[in-house]
């Protein structure tokens, strides 16, 4: 992957395209002073109605002008603005850190350096004016890192507090417009990749169909105004969104569905996600897997969930588990990705509730982008109860969809078949 310029670099070529030249400056002199041999700046019109205009030579010419033919009077360089906008304080310590490039970035943004670069390369756009795209991506991924206030921030770069405000709600909308570059379902090419990988996972070559695992967790947020502010309390008696994810079986996000209020089932929220009403992924032949929060479902998507107790057999045991070890993916990326951004996700977000689905979109991306580098970060076990957390009372409303109870039993069947354990993950069952 190519470098990125430096942001010295870009900020020196903005200033030297607006800097005004020197020949082009506009001189003047007084009918009076010119009299005496004496050169002084003048304005551009005088009391007798003339200007005085340097042409190419030295020579000095006369231009006469009626009173209705007065010019305007100058305007503020444009310069002067320009560069008083853009000045840049490179003694600032995060921003030392990024220019060395000797130093490790992940104790100051969380991310490693070779994700940075990848990141500003994803969405590198061209600017004119203002601050260049690499400084707006440190100040947002370190708002982000530490979960501080706009003001607080401000300090930290050296910049005016309503610029962070800017440049935080700028890159979080830049992010959205390009979040299918890096969360994207599997090309048809892929698909059997992705289900080799769910069936090493899950320990079973009966699984090797699965082309995805979906959960759903909840985002804190600030307590939402008005007379809905209740849609927002869940289970736990907190305010909070829901997130909705389903990832492969290396905790990559493949699709993302943010924003319903924390009151919503999963299975609610799953029915209204566009994965469901416009029967979206995954294609026939393949399934996602899913815990029993949700139904079980052959169409509009084919969606294996375990078997509720009082389980029948040992068969339906077995499966279960196989199943369990599939589903343990989910909760491992939303794992990481709280971890990384936890000064931000482990405390009710400091944003406007409308504003909340695109930090949490932000968060995913970056996830998708770390993973892509190979800048992994374990969860944090003290950190599970509050990605797990009890679970929610069932749903009372089942689906309007195919139930997938016989293709479920189908599968248990080949759970329970010889010849289905991949090799080198065999277990041996004695009872």
């Amino acid at each position: 992957m190519a470098s990125s310029p430096p942001i010295s670099d870009i900020v020196a070529e903005q200033l030297t395209s607006v800097s005004p030249s020197p020949s082009s400056k506009t001189t003047g002199a007084t009918p009076s002073s010119q009299a005496k041999g004496k050169k002084r700046p003048a304005s551009p019109a005088n009391s007798s109605g003339s200007v005085l205009v340097s042409a190419s030579s030295s020579k000095k010419k006369r231009f006469s002008f009626s009173a209705n033919m007065i010019p305007p009077p100058p305007q503020p360089p444009q310069a002067c603005r320009l560069f008083v906008y853009t000045r840049l304080n490179r003694n600032v310590p995060v921003l030392q850190v990024y220019f060395d490039e000797e130093q490790d970035l992940k104790k100051d943004y969380l991310l490693s350096r070779q994700s940075m670069k990848a990141l500003l390369q994803l969405i590198h756009r061209e600017k004119d004016h203002g601050w260049a795209i690499h400084l707006e991506i440190l100040i947002f991924v370190y708002w982000l890192a530490h979960g501080l206030s706009f003001r607080v921030v401000a300090r930290a770069f050296d910049v005016p507090a309503s610029t962070t405000h800017r440049v935080v709600h700028n890159i979080a909308k830049q992010l959205m417009e390009n979040l299918g570059k890096v969360i994207s379902l599997p090309k048809p090419e892929e698909l059997e990749s992705v289900g080799q990988g769910f069936g090493e996972l899950a320990r079973n070559a009966a699984f090797d169909k699965a082309v995805g695992a979906i959960d759903c967790c909840h985002m804190r947020v600030k307590p939402a105004g008005g007379r809905c502010h209740v849609d927002y309390i869940n289970y736990r008696l907190s305010f909070s969104i829901r997130f909705q994810a389903i990832c492969d079986a290396t905790g990559k996000f493949l699709d993302v569905f943010v924003g319903y209020p924390g009151s919503v089932h999963n299975s609610r929220v799953l029915m209204s996600s566009p994965l469901y009403t416009e029967a979206r992924y995954p294609p026939p032949g393949f399934f996602i897997v899913g815990n029993d929060e949700y139904p079980c479902l052959e169409e509009p998507l084919s969606l294996i969930t375990p078997y509720k107790l009082p389980l029948q057999g040992r068969a339906q045991e077995r499966f279960n588990l196989h199943l369990s070890r599939a589903l343990s993916v989910t909760q491992k990326s939303f794992g990481m990705m709280k971890t990384r951004w936890r000064s931000t996700l482990f405390k009710a977000l400091e944003v406007n509730p409308d504003f909340a689905p695109s930090v949490i979109s932000a968060c995913a991306f970056l996830h998708n982008v770390c993973l892509m580098n190979g800048d992994m970060v374990e969860p944090d076990p003290n950190l599970r109860d509050d990605v797990m957390g009890p679970l929610p009372p069932p749903d009372p409303v089942g689906p309007d969809g195919k139930r997938g109870d016989q293709m479920r039993d189908e599968l248990c069947a080949q759970v329970s078949a010889s010849g289905h354990t991949v090799g080198h993950l065999e277990e041996h069952d004695y009872a």
